[in-house]
């Protein structure tokens, strides 16, 4: 157990002499295999695993788990979980996000408080941000998911995808009943169920 803390305490301060500042280093825990960049700051609580990219001038934490994810310069994630994803430029997540593998956020994106995206792709400029779920979607360019939006992608057998255009706005509770083909310039209406 001493020769772990020893060897993560020297992850850590490696990181500290190259540029990275952590809050709270005692509680935060860095894998070997992870690359930090440039005028990082590391929040208390805060945990970095596999082979996970940090990229220059983001703000990670507290309270955050990322693991074999790239985060490209200029992001912010609170309070959050992301798995095996690519996060672009200028994105913020959280808090109380939950990124699913195999996701892209855009740049300039933002993902909001109590949102789950799985298996999905997220163009640039994309707001989602509250309670919402996205699974198996692809969002374009430009739209606006309102809150409690579900993209209902499991019918007990199969996944289904969505597909959501650029410059939609998705009203409040909306239902996507998959498989879903939205074009752009769609709005739905708050408490729509589309099939």
């Amino acid at each position: 157990f001493r020769r772990v803390l020893f060897r993560s305490t020297l992850i850590k301060e490696k990181h500290m002499l190259a540029g990275v500042t952590f809050i709270n280093p005692s509680s935060c825990t860095i894998s070997e295999d992870s690359m930090i960049g440039l005028d990082v700051i590391i929040e208390a609580n805060t945990h970095i695993r596999g082979n996970s990219r940090i990229s220059n001038n983001c703000k990670i934490g507290p309270n955050t788990y990322i693991k074999d994810t790239i985060v490209n310069e200029n992001c912010e994630i609170i309070n959050s979980t992301v798995f095996n994803s690519k996060i672009m430029d200028h994105v913020n997540i959280g808090p109380y996000s939950h990124i699913r593998p195999n996701c892209e956020i855009s740049s300039h994106s933002k993902i909001g408080n109590f949102v789950e995206i799985k298996k999905s792709y997220i163009d640039e400029k994309v707001k989602v941000n509250h309670l919402s779920y996205i699974g198996d979607s692809k969002i374009g360019k430009n739209t606006n998911i309102g809150a409690g939006t579900i993209t209902a992608n499991f019918d007990g057998t199969k996944k289904y995808p969505t597909i959501i255009g650029k410059n939609s706005s998705i009203g409040a509770n909306t239902i996507f009943v998959a498989p879903i083909n939205l074009g752009d310039s769609v709005t739905t209406g708050a408490g729509s169920v589309i099939t």
